[in-house]
C-alpha cells in the first residue's frame, strides 16, 4: 500500500502542475507489476481527483498552518481519500501513509493529521459542507455557471458528475441485439441492464476482453449518451458520410454498423486515427481514414460534397468530468471562449463541404451554453440563408443530455442545408 499511495500522490501533483492524467497515469501504472496494483491506483487517483474539493478542505481545517511541503500535502489527500471512500483497513493506510511520509516531523505531522481526521470526521463534514467548492468538489466559478445556465438542474449535474461513471457498451446490432446480448452476459454470470435503444449498462466493470464477443466485435464500450451521435445523424445506404474529429472511432463504428455508407474518418492527430483503424479492424469494418484538420478543409478535401457530416468538435469536456476528473480542475473560466471560438470555425469550415439538402450533426461533450445552444443559434444567424435546425423526439427535444446515473452529458444540433 506504502508504494501505491506515494504513487497516487506523484501522479497527482503531476495533474495538479498541469499535465492531463491521460498522460500521467501511465507514468505510475509502468511501476506496478499486478493488474490489481493497476486497478488500485488508477481507483485512487480518479476517486482523490472526483473528491479533490473535499480533500482540500479537509486538510486546511486538520494543519494549523500552510503546509510547505507539496509532496507531503499529496500524500495526506491519498490518505484521507482511502480513510473516507475506500474499503481499506483505517490503521493500514495511517501505518503506511506515516512511513511513507520519510523522517522527523513528516512521520508526526502525518500520523496527527490522519488520526485527527478520524476522530473529527463529523465536525470536519460540516466545515466541508459549508463551503459549495469542497461540498460539490468543483472550482467556484464551475458551479456558479451551472447556477446561471442550468438553474433547475444544477444541484442533480454535479451530484452525477461525482458517481463513478457506469460501464456501458454498445451492441453491434449486426451481430444481435440488446435483449440478445443480455442473455450472453447473464449467461456468463454479468449483471446488466438496458439503457438505451443499442446499449447495456453492466453493474460492475470488468476487463473487455472478458466480454462475451468483445474480440470478435460484437459489443464496443461506449457511454449511453454517446450512441445518440449515431442515430441522430440516421446516415442512408450509399450515402457519403465525414466523421470529423473522428478518434478515438466509437462513433465511426456506431454509423457503419447501423449501415453501408462510405465513410471518411477525419482527425488531426495521426497517433489517434490509429486507434480509428484499430476499433474499425475489431468491427471487421472499412472505412477512409485522413489525418486533417478540420478547421481547414482544403489540405484534405477532395471537392466531393458529403451528405452527412458529423461534427463532434474539440470542447471543454464538462459533461463527461466524471470519466475525467483532472478536468474541472485544470480548465480556466476563459477557456470556454477558446473553445467556443474554435468550434464556430470548424463549423463554418465543414458546412462547405456539405451537399446540399444534407445534414450535419453538431456534437459535444460539454453542458456549457457557449459551446452548445449559444453556438449553434450564433451558426444560425451567420447562414440565414441555407441552414436550418431539425427538432428532435424525447427527450432530447432541445439537445441536450445532461449527466446522470445513466449517462454522461453531451448536447447535439441538426442541421440541414436548405
Amino acid at each position: 500500500m506504502r508504494k501505491l499511495q506515494k504513487l497516487a500522490a506523484g501522479v497527482l501533483e503531476t495533474v495538479l502542475a498541469g499535465t492531463a492524467l491521460h498522460q500521467a497515469l501511465p507514468q505510475g501504472l509502468q511501476q506496478l507489476h499486478t493488474p490489481g496494483e493497476r486497478g488500485a491506483l488508477q481507483d485512487i487517483v480518479y476517486g482523490s481527483l472526483r473528491q479533490l474539493g473535499r480533500l482540500d478542505a479537509w486538510l486546511a481545517a486538520l494543519l494549523e498552518r500552510p503546509l510547505t511541503d507539496p509532496q507531503l500535502g499529496w500524500l495526506l489527500r491519498v490518505a484521507l481519500y482511502q480513510l473516507a471512500y475506500t474499503r481499506a483497513p483505517a490503521h493500514a493506510v495511517v501505518h503506511n501513509a506515516v512511513t511513507a511520509a520519510g523522517q522527523g516531523w513528516r512521520r508526526g505531522l502525518t500520523n496527527a493529521v490522519l488520526r485527527n481526521f478520524l476522530r473529527r470526521r463529523a465536525e470536519l463534514d460540516e466545515i466541508a459542507s459549508a463551503q459549495p467548492s469542497a461540498h460539490w468538489s468543483h472550482p467556484d466559478w464551475w458551479i456558479d455557471k451551472l447556477k446561471a445556465e442550468h438553474p433547475h438542474h444544477w444541484q442533480g449535474i454535479l451530484e452525477a458528475s461525482l458517481l463513478h461513471p457506469p460501464f456501458t457498451l454498445r451492441v453491434n446490432s449486426r451481430h444481435g441485439d440488446v435483449a440478445g446480448y443480455l442473455r450472453r452476459l447473464n449467461e456468463a454470470g454479468l449483471p446488466a441492464h438496458q439503457a438505451g435503444p443499442d446499449a447495456v449498462t453492466l453493474d460492475k466493470a470488468v476487463p473487455v476482453h472478458t466480454l462475451p464477443g468483445f474480440d470478435l466485435g460484437h459489443v464496443s464500450v461506449q457511454d449511453a449518451g454517446a450512441q445518440w451521435a449515431a442515430r441522430l445523424l440516421d446516415a442512408q445506404p450509399g450515402e457519403r458520410v465525414l466523421d470529423a474529429c473522428a478518434a478515438p472511432g466509437g462513433k465511426t463504428g456506431h454509423i457503419m454498423e447501423r449501415t453501408d455508407v462510405a465513410l471518411t474518418a477525419l482527425d488531426i492527430d495521426a497517433a489517434r486515427l490509429a486507434r480509428v483503424q484499430e476499433n474499425l479492424d475489431r468491427l471487421h469494418l472499412a472505412a477512409t481514414l485522413v489525418e486533417g484538420d478540420a478547421a481547414h478543409p482544403e489540405r484534405w478535401w477532395d471537392k466531393q460534397p458529403f451528405d452527412r457530416i458529423l461534427a463532434d468538435v474539440p470542447c471543454s469536456a464538462s459533461g463527461v468530468v466524471r470519466r475525467n476528473p483532472d478536468i474541472k480542475w485544470l480548465r480556466r473560466p476563459e477557456d470556454i471562449a477558446q473553445f467556443a471560438a474554435q468550434q464556430a470555425v470548424m463549423l463554418d469550415a465543414l458546412w462547405r463541404l456539405l451537399a446540399p439538402g444534407g445534414t450535419l450533426l453538431y456534437a459535444t461533450c460539454s453542458i456549457f451554453n457557449e459551446e452548445n445552444d449559444g453556438q449553434v443559434r450564433a451558426f444560425l444567424a451567420r447562414h440565414p440563408d441555407d441552414a436550418e435546425r431539425c427538432t428532435f423526439p424525447e427527450p432530447l427535444s432541445d439537445g441536450s443530455l445532461l449527466p446522470d446515473a445513466e449517462h454522461d452529458g453531451f448536447f447535439y444540433a441538426l442541421l440541414r442545408k436548405t
